[in-house]
């Protein structure tokens, strides 16, 4: 950008100090830096913006270039293929004639095994809960404790 050295700033430092005054140059060096920083985003959004061109017209050429042998692998493609159904059909051409058609013979009937022990198990778990049928062991602990008599309050 600009070469200044750290005289030539001390000089523009002193001169500025003597024509603006030392009232107003607060104000101006404020106003001055908001103006450098506005134009320094100024030109970094230029640099950016340079930059995704340059990048958009390298990802046009690519897309260009990937497009080019897409075409050119579809083609090879649909060239060896239509090549291959050729051959195929003047291979197979005098075999289809000379064999005769079975048919499969039809499947047998088998009886369905129905359990019922399967049709249980669909019970819905409030009906069973309901009906008090047990859905899980119990141990022999668990057992004692579930069945074992109340304590009465009036037996001291």
């Amino acid at each position: 950008m600009l070469d200044l050295s750290f005289s030539k700033m001390a000089l523009i430092g002193v001169v500025a100090l003597i024509v603006i005054g030392p009232e107003k140059l607060p104000k101006v060096a404020r106003t001055l830096g908001t103006l450098l920083g506005k134009a320094q985003r100024y030109v970094s959004d230029v640099k950016a913006e340079v930059n995704r061109s340059m990048d958009l017209e390298e990802l046009k050429k690519m897309k260009e270039t990937m497009e080019t042998a897409a075409r050119d692998v579809e083609q090879t493609v649909q060239t060896t293929a239509s090549d291959f159904e050729k051959d195929w059909a003047e291979t197979t051409a005098g075999l289809t004639s000379d064999l005769p058609t079975i048919e499969p013979p039809p499947p047998e009937y088998k009886r369905p095994e129905k359990n019922w022990r399967l049709k249980r198990g669909a019970v819905p778990q409030w009906y069973k809960a309901r009906s008090g049928v047990r859905t899980k062991a119990l141990s022999g602990a668990a057992r004692v404790a579930r069945y074992r008599p109340k304590k009465s309050i009036h037996s001291v």
